[in-house]
């Protein structure tokens, strides 16, 4: 695609804001506006960032060649398929659908009209786990802590659909198998949902994940720790960075077994560096990038439906445990679909 590519916001809330004021800023695209339900909330983001609030999502979408979708996830669906139908290309916020069903339709649709869909697992994007990919082999066991104080954003769904959903998409990336069985506990604490849970995936091809997240915290906490034979892997998603600790090579193994040694006499510590960039920046840029033909989608539809059939599979896992849970997977369907930011 020649030009720069047009595109707009769905959703100025909490997360949709950093969608408007990153966009004005990317390289190859023209920020068309954006839209919010809220009259005094696009009032007050238009004044501020100096960007247009259309009053519709349909005259946005006639507008834009592109659009990321910063909506509740109950209303995902809507705008997306009527964004989907006129061809436009989407970048939709983690997860893709409230559910399998609503996935699999924008996928067949996208697939119709030839547009792209890229999921926003921003993580992906994350300094640490740039730095860490090219050392990731074959992992045998993986442990994860998500853990943030309550806020009403993302609460209209479990922990699991609106923390967790992060970490099930690194974990599929850097384990690159089949999910085999799926073990998992919640509870609900400040909302009719799940709002801490734990889950344990055991893939095809041995490895393990054990995935702990948490809206209820006091502290915020986001870390990865990765065990493979070639030594072990720990990230700070928060700070950004990472060490990778693995046997040196000139370890005289003999005389390891002689007697205790400190860590260092036959550990070597790589500290993990990339380049620095703000994670929501660089997923934007990657988006723009894919609709313009220049490289593929980072984190594609189908990618987002995979890590939304195995967070399902999670909470499924949790309602069969805790059966006064049953039923309790969304909120109710948003007044008026797909117009209300994600606050």
């Amino acid at each position: 695609m020649s030009g720069p590519i047009r595109i707009g916001v769905v959703g100025a809330g909490a997360l949709g804001y950093h969608h408007v004021r990153l966009l004005r800023e990317v390289e190859g695209a023209s920020l068309i506006g954006f839209h919010d339900a809220r009259p005094e909330r696009a009032a007050h983001v238009s004044t501020e960032l100096e960007v247009r609030a259309f009053e519709s999502v349909d005259a946005l979408i006639d507008a834009c060649d592109a659009l990321t979708i910063a909506v509740p996830t109950p209303a995902h669906y809507d705008v997306a398929k009527g964004a989907l139908e006129r061809g436009r290309h989407l970048l939709i916020e983690k997860p893709l659908a409230a559910s399998l069903a609503e996935a699999d339709e924008l996928l067949a649709i996208a697939a119709q009209s030839g547009a792209l869909i890229q999921t926003g697992h921003v993580e992906r994007f994350n300094r640490a786990v740039r730095a860490a990919l090219p050392f990731v082999d074959a992992p045998r066991f993986i442990d994860s802590d998500r853990l943030a104080p309550f806020n009403p954003r993302g609460s209209d769904v479990a922990v699991v659909l609106d923390l967790m959903i992060h970490d099930i998409d690194l974990v599929l990336t850097l384990v690159n198998s089949h999910v085999a069985d799926v073990a998992a506990v919640g509870v609900p604490v400040l909302t009719p949902f799940v709002d801490i849970a734990n889950a344990r995936v055991v893939f095809s091809s041995g490895a393990v994940a054990n995935i702990t997240s948490s809206r209820v915290s006091r502290e915020r906490m986001r870390k990865v720790r990765i065990f493979q034979q070639s030594g072990y892997i720990s990230l700070d998603l928060a700070a950004g960075d990472g060490e990778f600790y693995r046997l040196r090579g000139d370890v005289d193994l003999a005389a390891l077994a002689k007697g205790p040694l400190a860590l260092e006499a036959f550990v070597e510590r790589i500290p993990l560096e990339a380049p620095a960039g703000e994670p929501l920046r660089l997923e934007f840029e990657s988006f723009v990038a894919a609709v313009r033909g220049d490289q593929p989608v980072v984190v594609s539809g189908d990618d987002g439906r995979e890590a939304l059939a195995v967070a399902l599979r999670i909470v499924g896992e949790i309602e069969r445990t805790l059966p006064s849970l049953a039923g309790a997977r969304r909120a109710p369907e948003v007044a008026v679909p797909g117009t209300v930011s994600r606050a």
